[in-house]
């Protein structure tokens, strides 16, 4: 640690934003991330197909999996150019399994050269195609076979993405999978890999055995921060994420969902922004969000994180602690998603509770 100067003092029993920046190693920190601000996000669903089919896929509730697939890359590169024109800076391709379709890819890359793939990892996404790449991970090859129906998915998944300074593993926790981490993680580590955490969040209507309850989830915390521990290097994560992906309460109860299906507004920010587009170029508000059909009561999901908490900045500002909580979980959120971004070290080594709540 460098920089570190006088600690923030309060002024008139409340600290004032000037206070919490007193400390340079913090101010340090926020000018590194306050440089993005600028990204606005919208998601794009490429294909309605998959080559692997998972318990519990968000992608295969509700309508969307029914809009046909547009597989005109001169339909996309307008739908891009369109976008930028409406100012999203950063695009988020998902499907079904986008790696079936490498030249729409390719297209948007073209256009908009922000932007990350969330991908089963089983194909290949050709090198020449810059964004960042979330590689899904259930569990090790054993849970990988029963609950994807793929046999040794990390293995294949590991050979394809060697070295590649794209991807990112997304290891999602399930209540069943809890204690397989530590292997995983070891093998991602062993090949220089960088992994990351997300929680299973259920679909819509979903009740099956890999949803989560009270003590899976403090396991799950337990788990996030033995990991983060063990592997610095390799583990893109801090102390708070785990505090706000692991709580009792959702995402929405914690912090105010921003995506429009559970906000009305269009004045500012995703509200404004945000659409969610099917694999035909259509998209439908009332369930606009970065992860269709989940439940939002249970949604712990990284994707939504990455935008929900990060957007409470005012909220964080209460404190030197909060804060220095919130920069982690900001600077965790850009190195998982945006290409050259490097993560700093945690600013915050204990577990601060969400404004407003406790942490149990």
């Amino acid at each position: 640690m460098t920089n570190r100067t006088a600690p923030a003092e309060k002024t008139e029993g409340k600290w004032k934003f000037g206070d919490l920046l007193r400390d340079a190693q913090v101010r340090d920190r926020w000018e590194k991330v306050r440089k993005y601000f600028f990204l606005r996000e919208s998601t794009y669903d490429m294909t309605n197909r998959c080559n692997i089919r998972c318990d519990g896929c968000y992608y295969y509730e509700g309508e969307k999996q029914f809009a046909p697939e547009n597989r005109d890359p001169g339909a996309w590169r307008e739908r891009m150019h369109k976008e930028k024109e409406r100012g999203i800076t950063y695009v988020v391709l998902a499907g079904a399994e986008p790696s079936l379709v490498p030249e729409l890819l390719e297209t948007c890359f073209e256009v908009m050269p922000l932007g990350s793939i969330a991908t089963n990892g089983f194909r290949l996404i050709p090198p020449a195609i810059g964004y960042k790449i979330h590689i899904s991970v259930w569990g090790n090859d054993e849970t990988s076979r029963r609950v994807r129906n793929a046999a040794n998915l990390l293995e294949r998944q590991l050979d394809n993405y060697d070295g590649d300074p794209r991807a990112v593993f997304v290891y999602t926790f399930t209540k069943q999978n809890i204690r397989e981490i530590g292997e995983v993680a070891e093998r991602i580590a062993g090949r220089n890999g960088k992994l990351t955490f997300n929680v299973f969040s259920a679909p819509v209507g979903y009740e099956g055995p890999l949803r989560h309850d009270r003590a899976s989830l403090e396991e799950t915390r337990r788990a996030m921060l033995e990991i983060l521990a063990r592997h610095p290097a390799s583990v893109l994560f801090s102390n708070y994420s785990a505090m706000a992906h692991t709580h009792g309460l959702g995402l929405h109860a914690l912090y105010g969902c921003s995506y429009p299906r559970r906000n009305a507004s269009t004045d500012i920010g995703l509200g404004r922004s945000f659409r969610q587009y099917r694999a035909d170029l259509t998209w439908d508000r009332s369930v606009a969000c970065c992860v269709p059909d989940t439940d939002c009561d249970d949604c712990r999901h990284y994707a939504a994180g990455s935008a929900v908490v990060t957007a409470r900045l005012f909220r964080h500002a209460s404190d030197p602690d909060t804060f220095r909580s919130w920069l982690d979980y900001v600077d965790t959120y850009l190195a998982v998603w945006v290409m050259g971004y490097e993560k700093g070290e945690n600013l915050c080594d204990r577990l601060v509770d969400p404004p407003g709540f406790s942490m149990k």
